[in-house]
């Protein structure tokens, strides 16, 4: 099997985001670069804890060319394949590129503020998480709403109704990124209650249960 090593990269990827919680079913794509023409992708409408290394796509970045196929046509790229092809293609220093729709981070995507990223995730995130505008999935539209918001300074990004895109160097520094992003959302929306909760304290029994669980989601 040709870019065995890639494929077995990108099936224990989905694995360890599957565990975590951050790709759930079919949910979630990746995209690893394995060389400056050639990367891997998931395969799309594929169960991401029964995947084979086999299933993994590999495709030239210029056009998106499949160029090695073991499944024999069974399995299609992503549907999202062309948003990560617009960061990997304007960031030669990205290596790999994880979309979730994992839950606090994408509860900001829902709210549409940009994150303000304090020290302590600003190696991971960059300075900020901006929010890209709403497209529908999958589409060219949605890809070039995202490649207008890539910088080099900026590692996550919000997909406004949609979920988030996190980008790094290498697969570890993107999971990493994709954590920290979590740890963020969930701080942030910690304060958020806490400032309702001042400025209207009859809510507090309704909203003191919704923060004791998102510092129960508090991760190790």
């Amino acid at each position: 099997m040709k870019h065995e090593i890639a494929r077995r990269h990108v099936v224990d990827l989905c694995l360890r985001l599957s565990e975590r919680g951050y790709f759930a079913g079919t949910g979630g794509n990746l995209v690893l670069r394995i060389d400056d023409a050639l990367v891997a992708v998931t395969p799309s409408a594929t169960d991401y804890l029964v995947m084979r290394p086999e299933d993994v796509c590999v495709l030239r970045l210029a056009d998106l060319t499949v160029v090695d196929d073991e499944s024999h046509g069974e399995r299609k790229p992503s549907v999202e394949t062309g948003l990560h092809a617009r960061v990997l293609r304007a960031r030669p220093d990205v290596g790999c590129s994880v979309h979730t729709h994992q839950p606090l981070a994408s509860a900001c995507a829902l709210i549409g503020q940009a994150l303000i990223v304090p020290e302590a995730h600003s190696r991971w995130l960059g300075s900020e998480v901006p929010v890209v505008g709403y497209a529908p999935s999958g589409t060219s539209w949605l890809a070039s709403k995202l490649a207008k918001a890539v910088r080099p300074d900026r590692q996550a990004y919000l997909l406004r109704n949609h979920g988030i895109l996190c980008c790094a160097a290498d697969s570890a520094t993107a999971l990493d990124a994709v954590e920290h992003l979590e740890t963020l959302a969930r701080d942030l929306l910690a304060a958020r209650i806490d400032e309702r909760a001042r400025r209207e304290p009859g809510l507090l029994d309704r909203l003191a249960p919704v923060r004791d669980l998102l510092l129960h989601l508090k991760r190790p």
